[in-house]
């Protein structure tokens, strides 16, 4: 008689678990290229599953009965202008995140960042003066300049805004650190860090840059388990929940705050839309997760993850050739709803 399905995905989980292990304990002899003792992107995670706890709003369904958020449908209409006039894109190149997945032996570096002087910064100075970069690591290209550093063998993640290389070592123009990644609810707040505040992180609302990013391994997969994160050129002034802060300056009755919400109705039919196989999947993200306002950007775009530390570009492959552009060209942005975000996880 064969295993049950129950048993069958115990063993599973079991054996992923340890692999994840044997991969972090053999340090620099596994799947890195050798030079910084550390694990390649997306070969294990804290226990093979998502960024942050489990009940973070960024890995908790939406349910499936959620009241709109007031001003849904002028926010909707508004997200769909800004399509209409900016375009719709997925950042993977550039404007993305490198994801470093290092081992518990990898040498670290002092990170500085630009203007970090007095008593305020001193917790996040002391934060990022030992990081285990490694030291092939390339931030992002574009402007943003972003990169982010996960160790799990000690649950530890910062991310960095506008990185760069000095003659006196790194240099960024934002950071963040957090500890105890697998508990944490989602957002730079006093539980990231002795001392964080939630102006720490790399993008405008503190909720991090990981967060919501779309992995890889999951489009390899072909299903996205989170709530993604999305950029609009025009966010409306202040924000709403899980954001913790804003950049965004648009005051039309309509304007967007960031950390808002939007999800695809439940009951909406996502196979009738015949969206390619990416789009299909944030589609079903969408419905079941929601997409949530994170950063203002040039255009209205996703974030997938920056393939830089593999060492190769699987997207067009995983795109099937065609564009972001042409992959969102029938992505129902008219039919998304604003919700109030169940505070799941703090």
């Amino acid at each position: 008689m064969g295993l049950s399905r129950k048993a069958l995905l115990t063993a599973t989980m079991a054996a992923l678990a340890a692999l994840a292990v044997w991969l972090v304990a053999r340090d620099g002899q596994g799947a890195g290229d050798g030079h910084d003792g550390g694990i390649r992107l997306a070969d294990a995670r804290l226990d093979g599953g998502p960024f942050f706890s489990p009940s973070s709003f960024w890995n908790q369904p939406l349910p499936a009965k959620l009241p709109p958020r007031q001003n849904s449908a002028g926010y909707v209409e508004d997200l769909v202008r800004q399509v209409g006039e900016a375009g719709s894109w997925i950042n993977t190149n550039e404007y993305s995140v490198p994801v470093y997945t290092v081992g518990p032996k990898q040498p670290r570096v002092k990170v500085s960042v630009t203007g970090a002087d007095g008593g305020l910064y001193r917790r996040l100075e002391a934060a990022v003066s030992s990081v285990p970069i490694p030291p092939h690591a390339h931030p992002s290209t574009g402007t943003d300049a972003q990169l982010v550093v996960w160790q799990p063998s000690t649950d530890k993640m910062w991310e960095f805004w506008q990185l760069r290389r000095s003659e006196g070592g790194w240099v960024a123009g934002a950071a963040g650190a957090m500890r105890q990644v697998s508990h944490n609810p989602g957002y730079f707040d006093s539980r990231a860090w002795p001392g964080a505040q939630t102006w720490w992180g790399a993008t405008a609302t503190a909720l991090p840059l990981a967060g919501g990013l779309i992995r890889i391994d999951e489009l390899e997969a072909g299903h996205i388990d989170h709530a993604l994160a999305l950029a609009v050129p025009e966010p409306g002034s202040g924000h709403v929940w899980p954001a913790q802060r804003s950049d965004g300056n648009f005051d039309s009755p309509n304007s967007i705050p960031e950390g808002t919400t939007f999800r695809l109705p439940p009951n909406l039919d996502i196979a009738r839309l015949r969206l390619p196989p990416v789009g299909r999947m944030i589609a079903e993200a969408a419905q079941r997760y929601g997409i949530i306002l994170r950063d203002g950007s040039g255009d209205v775009s996703f974030y997938a993850e920056d393939p830089t530390p593999t060492g190769h570009d699987p997207y067009r492959k995983l795109f099937g050739g065609q564009s972001p552009a042409a992959i969102l060209a029938h992505f129902p942005w008219s039919k998304l709803v604003a919700v109030r975000q169940p505070r799941h996880g703090g």
